[in-house]
């Protein structure tokens, strides 16, 4: 007789653990799904204020380029090293002879190492969701395999039980059971690739980050800036 192949009749013959596999699969598609989604709107919101830049040193004064910025960098990743490297700047001059470490430390490292915890900042929250997104793309593909290697071996155990051995009473259970590899695999690939993809926007984000920094402490240290903006 006919049988209705498909995920339905794969579901239905399920157990627990083959439901779990799927169960499984689903929450790491949905996981994955929400960093892609987010971080690419968030990627797309960086470029579009990648100017803030440019703006930033066509400004008169330090408060009104932190101003200009401010309007312009809608994720918060330039501006908020420009206020704080300000910040520094001014404690380190406020602060001189006063019983503090700030105090104790050269301006131009305590500009540094503000720079430098901002990098770091902005470095974390570029790179979060990214140790999910591989971790999917490479796990997903075995969990559905082992979802078929589950499925086939129920199979099997069906059809010896049945005493007799058929193409046609075997094809149907082990087509089922592989339509739980090709979930994993349409899990993983998206994952994948949107881990490479925002592995090189973070790479040319934090290349302009470090740029502006560079240039935000020659600027605060000697008045002068004494390099471009990095592209």
């Amino acid at each position: 007789m006919e049988q209705n192949i498909g995920f339905a009749h794969y579901w239905a013959q399920g157990d627990a653990v083959s439901h779990s596999v799927a169960y499984l699969l689903l929450i790491m598609s949905i996981a994955s799904w929400y960093y892609i989604l987010s971080k690419a709107w968030a990627a797309w919101r960086i470029r579009r204020g990648s100017n803030a830049l440019e703006r930033f040193w066509q400004a008169p004064t330090l408060a009104d380029a932190t101003a200009a910025m401010q309007r312009l960098d809608s994720e918060q990743i330039y501006t908020p090293m420009a206020e704080r490297a300000a910040e520094a700047a001014d404690i380190g001059t406020r602060q001189q002879g006063t019983p503090s470490l700030n105090a104790a430390t050269d301006p131009g490292e305590l500009i540094t190492r503000t720079l430098r915890r901002e990098i770091n900042r902005v470095s974390a929250r570029l790179e979060r969701g990214l140790t999910l997104l591989a971790s999917v793309g490479s796990t997903a593909p075995f969990v559905g395999l082992f979802g078929t290697v589950w499925g086939i071996y129920h199979a099997l155990v069906a059809v010896s039980a049945s005493g007799t051995v058929q193409i046609d009473k075997v094809a149907g259970p082990v087509g089922e059971a592989l339509i739980m590899t090709a979930l994993g695999l349409l899990v993983a690939i998206p994952a994948v690739l949107a881990y490479n993809a925002f592995t090189r926007i973070n790479r040319v984000v934090l290349a302009e980050l470090d740029g502006f920094a560079h240039d935000l402490h020659a600027y605060l240290t000697t008045g002068e800036r004494v390099g471009g903006v990095r592209r």
